[in-house]
């Protein structure tokens, strides 16, 4: 790895990893905890038609994948919460219609290639300078949010009933949520892609709860494990010249099914120990 780091492309992938990391380990608690992972794979997938539009108007898909993956996740929000539509109706409708409509601009715009098809299954050695600098505001944004409303959503996390009762605005705490994860999506795109993107928000959080059920706790050892399962990834799509994308995520599968096994055995061996 470390001779790897001698390109320039293999710098930026690393930071960009780390700044994924930091954005999915924070927001995929919550996405873990509130058992939000449907809604997420909905956002993630509907992501796909900001791409499309950026392609289309000539500007940064990423930017073009901000603006239309915060109007998509709060379109499921207002649907769910609003109408007497299912959840799971609304959320695959916006799915099917944000893919439909990246794949529509992607074949409307003037002689494309097939890069775009790229933000798929993510390529992380392709992170330019400039989408460094969007994720790093993006996870800035991630973070402040959390920690500026920190109680407010370890109340909608574990409690929104009792939330409701003492006043806080539970409602429009679940909008700024929707609005991180579909954030969070973002950054992640050009991690590990728009297919793969539900995994690395959830795959970490899910391991760190097995060791804690602290919130804040949770949240730093998935960023952890996201650094972790990244970086692993990226190394080995490099080593074996495969798809980073697919390569983070079946490391960090790899990983926490591991772990998975030996936090089993420690429980069977703490019961054991106890019923001495």
């Amino acid at each position: 790895m470390i001779d790897a780091l001698q390109y320039e492309f293999m710098q930026r992938a690393l930071i960009a990893a780390v700044l994924a990391s930091i954005a999915c380990g924070i927001v995929g608690v919550y996405v873990v905890v509130r058992k939000m992972v449907f809604i997420s794979g909905g956002i993630s997938h509907a992501s796909f038609g900001g791409v499309g539009m950026g392609w289309y108007l000539g500007m940064n898909p990423i930017v073009g994948a901000l603006i239309f993956t915060v109007a998509s996740a709060l379109g499921m929000g207002l649907v769910t919460r609003r109408t007497k539509l299912p959840e799971d109706t609304s959320i695959g409708i916006m799915w099917a219609v944000g893919m439909a409509l990246g794949i529509v601009f992607i074949g409307l715009t003037p002689g494309y290639t097939s890069d775009p098809f790229s933000y798929l299954i993510g390529n992380i050695l392709f992170v330019s300078s400039t989408d460094l600098i969007l994720i790093a505001i993006l996870n800035t944004v991630v973070v402040l949010t959390v920690v500026l409303l920190y109680k407010e959503f370890l109340a909608l996390s574990f409690d929104e009933e009792f939330g409701t009762v003492v006043g806080a605005p539970m409602k429009y705490l679940y909008y700024i949520l929707l609005c991180l994860i579909a954030i969070t999506v973002v950054v992640l795109i050009k991690v590990v892609g728009i297919i793969l993107v539900i995994a690395l928000l959830t795959v970490p959080a899910s391991m760190a709860k097995q060791y804690t059920h602290t919130l804040w706790k949770m949240m730093c050892l998935a960023v952890v494990f996201g650094v972790v399962f990244t970086t692993s990834g990226l190394w080995l799509s490099y080593e074996l010249d495969i798809a980073s994308g697919a390569t983070i995520i079946l490391s960090s599968v790899t990983i926490f099914l591991l772990s998975a096994a030996f936090s089993k055995m420690r429980m069977r061996h703490m019961s054991a120990v106890a019923m001495r």
